[in-house]
Parts: structure tokens; sequence; C-alpha cells
């Protein structure tokens, strides 16, 4: 049971590692707790910051004395606000990409340090709230329970974004997001600041709740001051209410306006493409009687420049695309195999290579922009049934084209991998082809399954290396080979994941 218990955190840490994920532990006067919450802290994560803000009680000295964390010393006591700004630009400099804070008090259990890691993996590039689990019971005083009602309504009037727990310090923010930092003031209101601040910029806040534990009154260490704090939160709250007037909505309107512009301006491109190059080319060969074959060469190669310079070359504002490629020539024939994530999909297989053919949803084939061009290059659907696609394939085979199917069938609402149906791994073995994975990311977060607009974004297809006949066909029936290489993507997409998702 302990053995498996340590490989699983084990496991953690490594995955926290990969998404560059440190923790940052600001403190101040904490030395009867310190040790205790640091060294539970590095049981959940290798990369622990702890920025000690001047105290005088000895938690410097016992800081000093641990091994394995990176230690922030500022001289004088700036508050808790200056303690992050310091940790938050520790953590950059050392290359992460995103900072879970806990308090050193004891309140805070990072055990729950999971919680916030499970969140960042379900929604990258956000910034993950931990909610305090049963905070309405808790032996607060009226001071702190009347703190946090008054900073979740003024939260709410400055963002119209509803959270239940904004003065809560157990976070996970995304670092390369944080705005505003050199603006925070000083003192633990900056906490707030970074909400609004992350809020106004387009940056979406989850809740996921935590544990908290209160100690006896007698034994809590409190710095809050509440003639002076709630004043300066006060006049800080009157400051963001002319801000969310005269900026944050000025700035939400002009992120909209973008976003219509970037669509627009790929969508027109798109449609210029189809109703200049490719449908008056259809049209034209279709009049002039080509021979099938013929005519199928011809408006693959265009598809295939046309998807270049879509996706390569004219690209679509605040989109970077990369391919990874493993030595693929694609000279040989295979059935490629990839997760199915968005609309943009089609267009980034088709820039690969002319030598394919992809296995359409009806909606493709029907198509009135490019269902003329879908079925004269020979694409097929997939409700046609397997068995009458079959030979119009093995033609196609031996005149060099790879036949593309999505073992999903559709479109993957959250982008995970969801269940792989034996189609494409039932053609591969009847026509004895070895199987050519390829991994997409970032294709649902520029445009989702049911988005309207585009998004700025990372778009990367990583093509794998090819698994031939003799080696698929060793793992068993087909079905057996279906789940085989769904564990892979599962696999595969997670550590793919682990590593992009650093920059969203």
């Amino acid at each position: 049971m302990q053995t498996e218990l340590n490989n699983n955190i084990g496991h953690q840490r490594r995955i926290m590692r990969e998404r560059g994920i440190c923790v940052v532990i600001p403190t101040y006067n904490n030395a009867s707790t310190i040790c205790d919450v640091v060294s539970r802290t590095r049981l959940q994560c290798d990369d622990v910051i702890v920025v000690c803000d001047g105290s005088t009680d000895g938690t410097a000295e016992l800081l000093r004395s641990m091994d394995g964390i990176t230690l922030v010393e500022n001289a004088r006591n700036g508050g808790k606000g200056e303690a992050l700004k310091l940790g938050f630009r520790k953590a950059i400099s050392m290359g992460f990409a995103y900072a879970v804070t806990l308090d050193a008090d004891g309140q805070h259990f990072p055990e729950d340090i999971p919680v916030l890691l499970s969140a960042n993996i379900k929604h990258p590039g956000k910034l993950i709230v931990g909610q305090r689990r049963g905070l309405d019971k808790a032996d607060r005083s009226l001071g702190s329970k009347f703190a946090n009602s008054f900073s979740n309504f003024w939260f709410s009037v400055q963002t119209g974004v509803m959270l239940k727990d904004t003065q809560t310090g157990y976070r996970l923010y995304p670092l390369r997001k944080l705005h505003g930092l050199s603006l925070l003031t000083s003192r633990y209101e900056a906490e707030l600041e970074l909400l609004v601040f992350s809020s106004w910029h387009g940056v979406d806040i989850i809740s996921e709740e935590v544990s908290v534990y209160y100690p006896p009154r007698e034994e809590r260490v409190s710095h809050f001051r509440p003639v002076a704090d709630f004043t300066r939160i006060s006049v800080l709250n009157t400051i963001l209410c002319v801000l969310a007037i005269v900026y944050a909505l000025p700035l939400k309107m002009f992120r909209v306006l973008l976003a219509f512009l970037r669509t627009m301006y790929s969508l027109i491109a798109y449609l210029m493409f189809c109703f200049v190059v490719l449908l008056p080319t259809a049209l034209v060969l279709r009049a002039t009687g080509t021979r099938r074959e013929k005519a199928s060469a011809i408006l693959h190669s265009l598809l295939n420049s046309v998807a270049k310079l879509i996706v390569l070359r004219h690209g679509i504002p605040g989109v970077r695309y990369t391919v990874e490629n493993d030595g693929e020539d694609f000279n040989r024939p295979a059935v490629i195999i990839c997760n199915h994530q968005s609309h943009l999909d089609l267009m980034v297989m088709l820039s690969q290579t002319s030598k394919l053919v992809i296995l359409t949803n009806d909606w493709v084939w029907n198509s009135p922009f490019f269902g003329m061009v879908i079925r004269n290059a020979e694409y097929y659907p997939v409700s046609m049934g397997i068995d009458a696609i079959l030979p119009k394939l093995q033609s196609l085979v031996k005149r060099g084209y790879s036949i593309v199917v999505y073992p999903e069938g559709t479109r993957s609402k959250d982008c995970s991998i969801g269940r792989f149906y034996k189609g494409a791994f039932h053609i591969a073995r009847t026509l004895r082809l070895d199987i050519l994975p390829m991994i997409e990311y970032g294709m649902g977060h520029v445009l989702p399954k049911k988005g309207k607009y585009l998004r700025k974004g990372h778009m990367l297809l990583s093509v794998r290396k090819r698994v031939s006949f003799e080696e698929y066909d060793k793992i068993g029936t087909t079905k057996e080979i279906t789940s085989w290489f769904r564990r892979y993507y599962i696999n595969e997409y997670s550590r793919m994941c682990n590593r992009m998702d650093q920059w969203r």
C-alpha cells in the first residue's frame, strides 16, 4: 500500500514538473508552522519557492536549514503582495509556467495540490481558485466573514464573474497571463487585484473545493488590521470600479472585435480559395470530361496547395502552427489515424501531402461549399459502409494514396481522447497497410466544437513513426488493436499536453 502511494506521489511530482508547475509560499513570522507546511509541500512537488518577507521570529533561520527549496528573502517586511511579486518573478526566471500559492500558517493543506493539478490538466491556461470547503461553518471572526462577502460582492461588480471565495490564497496561477503585476499593492488585497486583472484580460477563473484548517483562536497568527486594511480595500475597490468602466469594458470590446476580425479574415480567405480556385477547377474538369483518375489527382494537388497557403503561409492571425515529423515522407500508402478536435483538422491534414483520401462525415460530403470538390477528389462518406468503400479504397491505394480515418468518428468536445471505433483498423488489416499515427494539439482550443470564433493559440501536429502490419497484427483481434491504439493515444496525448499546456 505504501509503495503504491509513493509511486502515485512520484508520478504526480513528475507531471507537475512536466507541466512547469511550482509552488510559491509567502511567509512572515510563521516559525511555528513553516517547517511542517514546507515539508508536506515538498512531498507533493519537487519545486518549492519560499518567500521570507522580513520575518523577525526565526522563520528565516529555519528555512535556511531546509534542503530542496528555493529561498527568496526580503530584508524588510513588504506585505503579502510584495512577497507574491517576488515569488512569481523568481518562478518566471526559473522557467515555470504555473505557480500554486498557499499560506504558511497551516490553514491550507498541501495534500490538496492534486486537486489544483487535476483542474490545471482539465483547464490549461486558466486561473484555478481553491474555494475553501465549509467556509460558512468555520469558526471565523465577524471581520473575516464580512471581508470575504465584501470582496466577493465587489469582484462581481468589477468583472461580472461570481466567485464564492475571492480571498482564498490557495490558487494556481498561469504565470504568463499575470497582468498588472508591477501595479499590485503590497498588502493582502493584492490577491483580489490579481483576480480582477486576470478576469479583465480574458483569463477564465475556475473554482475547485479544497480543505481548510482553522486552529483555535489563541493559536492563530494574523496580520490583518481591521481599520487600516478595510480603508485600503475600500479605496482600492473605488479605483477598480472606475477602471472597470474606463479600461476593462473597452478592453473587452476590443478583444471581441479582434476575435471577429480574425474569424472573418480566415473565413474570407478560405471561401475565396474555394470559389475562385477549387470549385471552378472542379467544374472545368467535369465539363471537359477529364478522366476520373487525372481529375482526382489535379484536385488533390490543389487541395494540398490551398491548405498549405491557408495553414502555413496565409495563416490564422494570432495562431502559431507547427509540425513535428518523425521522418515520414508519405511515399508509401498507409492508414493514417488522428484524434479529432475541430473543423480545422481537415485543413491541417490536407497540408501534409497531396496523396491523401479522407473518409468524411455526411455534412462534408454534401457541403454546398466544397462537396463537389470532395466528391470529385474521391473522398467517401463513412455512412456508405466499410464493405462498400473497401474496393474503392483498394484502387486508390494502388495509385499511391493513403487513407485518413478519425477513429473517434466525431470531434471531441473537450479535446480529450474519446472512444475509438474499429473501422480504421479493419481497413488497415484488410488491405494489409501500415498504420501511421498523427496526434494533434490545440486545434480544439483555436476553434472548439461549438465555437463560433477563432481564438489565439498554438496548433501542433505530431507525425509519429508508422506501425507495420506485422507489428500491429501481433496484438490480436481488430478489437484488441483498436484498444491498444486508443491507450497509445491517451498516453501520448497526455505527454503532449504536459509539454504544450505551458504555453497556453
